[in-house]
């Protein structure tokens, strides 16, 4: 019998970590309820749970942050309807949530490009960079004949054309979309490198951590060197 949200609420708080939760608040803007829980800690729960569905949706919808990490982990990302992507992408409030397990569980569902293409356009800065963090997630999980070109190079070009005028949140998503389709698109790799040139340096404001905005040509060159150009990735959640 598969655990209850509750039951996984109280293993969670045991493996709280009070100066991960003091980093999280101060560093990543996370606010109560959150226990502080390392995410190699959660690696055993989700290793025993794998997928389900139902369970994810009640730990999202606890509004803790850690549940809320854990349930992009244990989604069942091919039953995650529209309507459950948009009500997580709207409680998404900050940290890891918007970039990483909304934009992960979206990408590796069947509404991944359709949803991301319409939260880009999103008036709400965190939606729209779930929507380019998704973007950049598709990219690298997807063989090429399986995305549209012509729509990335168009993509691209916006990015050019709007990230220096964007909100804070939706900027660092961009620059990281420009990164992917170099790194993980070999036909839009020099493309991508020409844009990243073209944009120049990325300002954001990281708030208090030592986060740094990668520079995007240097990462889709560094990709190169390494031979890890167009290398497709499994998976997108970690």
């Amino acid at each position: 019998m598969a655990a209850t949200a509750r039951e996984i609420l109280h293993e969670l708080e045991a493996l709280g970590n009070e100066g991960t939760k003091k980093m999280l608040m101060r560093n990543h803007g996370i606010r109560e309820p959150v226990f502080g829980v390392k995410i190699g800690d959660m690696k055993p729960i989700v290793k025993r749970i794998k997928k389900h569905y139902q369970l994810a949706l009640d730990l999202y919808a606890s509004g803790n942050y850690d549940a809320m990490y854990l349930a992009g982990l244990i989604a069942d990302d091919a039953r995650m309807s529209r309507e459950d992507l948009q009500r997580w992408v709207e409680q998404a409030y900050g940290g890891s949530l918007t970039g990483s397990t909304v934009a992960t569980v979206a990408a590796q569902g069947p509404h991944g490009h359709e949803t991301a293409l319409k939260w880009i356009d999103s008036s709400k800065p965190l939606i729209a960079s779930a929507g380019w963090a998704t973007l950049s997630c598709l990219v690298a999980l997807k063989a090429d004949a399986e995305l549209y070109l012509d729509e990335l190079k168009k993509l691209l070009q916006r990015v050019k054309k709007e990230i220096h005028q964007a909100p804070n949140d939706t900027r660092y998503a961009m620059n990281g979309f420009v990164i992917s389709v170099g790194g993980y698109v070999v036909p839009l790799t020099e493309y991508s490198k020409q844009i990243a040139a073209e944009i120049g340096a990325v300002g954001v404001d990281m708030g208090n951590n030592s986060c740094e905005v990668p520079d995007a040509g240097k990462c889709i060159r560094k990709m190169e060197a390494r031979g890890n150009l167009g290398k497709k990735r499994k998976t997108v959640k970690c």
